[in-house]
């Protein structure tokens, strides 16, 4: 896009339009704060908004047997929350927790689909979209299935710092546990080996990461997939 009629979404998604596309759309948005915390979906329940992170970055997680949960998937400034609202469904299929509070870019989905109609050039975007967003959930299947906790915790890390922007982060043993799946003791004794690397220093939730290509050879290579399937999809190279 030419530099002196480009538009600062601060989402990289949006940032794929056209200026002038790019410009009706951030017309109907609103910024909202996203508190840490915070619950922006419900697995089954209907969708009113939709989200395009700015700062900060969304837990997707999949219920399992209605008292635990599993996370599938992060959401940061590379994406949005409610891309299947592009295919008519308005009811989410996942849990949407703010996991690092920052700020999003806000619209109703009953506005958000006028948009889609008027503006051809954002549904093929964010068609784009919805096919990596599903081809990430098959990789999070095979990944929770197939690759052991340290592996899935390096994998879990970077793909944390990509959307922090930050070596630096807050996150929990215990939320970690969750959205990995397995229990406390075993994230414990992932974060020691990662530790006792030199890769990360973790105390108390504090978490720096130390050596990102260390880390990224621990990884199990469902990250640089994913990483492959966007880059290559977003680009229209696929």
């Amino acid at each position: 896009m030419p530099g002196n009629n480009h538009v600062h979404s601060g989402n990289a998604l949006l940032g794929i339009l056209s200026p002038s596309v790019q410009r009706r759309f951030l017309a109907d948005c609103t910024l909202v704060v996203l508190d840490s915390g915070k619950v922006l979906a419900t697995s089954g329940k209907p969708l009113r908004h939709v989200y395009f992170p700015t700062r900060g970055y969304i837990s997707l997680t999949a219920p399992v047997d209605g008292v635990a949960w599993l996370g599938i998937a992060l959401i940061g400034d590379e994406g949005m929350l409610g891309s299947f609202t592009t295919l008519g469904i308005d009811v989410s299929p996942l849990n949407a927790t703010v996991l690092g509070g920052g700020a999003a870019l806000c619209m109703e989905t009953t506005v958000f689909r006028r948009q889609l109609v008027a503006n051809p050039g954002l549904r093929q975007v964010l068609n784009r979209y919805c096919y990596v967003l599903v081809s990430q959930l098959a990789q999070a299947s095979f990944c929770n299935r197939f690759h052991q906790a340290e592996q899935r915790l390096a994998r879990r890390l970077l793909m944390t710092q990509d959307r922090t922007h930050s070596d630096m982060f807050h996150v929990t043993q215990q939320a970690l546990a969750r959205v990995l799946g397995v229990r406390r003791p075993a994230v414990n004794a992932a974060a020691s080996a990662l530790q006792d690397r030199g890769l990360i220093r973790y105390r108390r939730g504090d978490l720096t990461i130390l050596d990102r290509r260390g880390l990224k050879t621990i990884a199990c290579s469902c990250y640089a997939d994913d990483n492959a399937i966007y880059s290559g999809t977003m680009a229209g190279s696929w």
